[in-house]
């Protein structure tokens, strides 16, 4: 019988881990991290799970690029952010 290749998938929370690092004092280089995940654990497939904000598309975009499947989760907003939302990106459609 064949050995079977083992599969590695990494399930990263977006903001847990920006939490973690920020905590240390550190930034990120997710593109770096992508590529240290990959080499060291031979990671497959890494999911990134982020919550979706108007105006991060680049950031959205960059995680695609350097190799992540991201996965958006629900996003609550609070009264205050929404106003602020709605200077820096423009009105909400109803």
């Amino acid at each position: 019988m064949k050995n079977k290749k083992e599969k590695v998938y990494t399930f990263i929370g977006s903001n847990n881990l920006y939490l973690a690092i920020k905590s240390c004092g550190w930034k990120l280089d997710f593109a770096r991290f992508y590529i240290y995940l990959r080499d060291k654990y031979r990671v497959e497939k890494s999911f990134i799970f982020i919550g979706y904000l108007p105006g991060n598309e680049s950031l959205y975009t960059y995680l695609q690029k350097a190799g992540y499947i991201v996965v958006f989760k629900p996003t609550l907003f609070y009264m205050d952010f929404v106003n602020y939302l709605e200077r820096k990106v423009g009105k909400r459609q109803k």
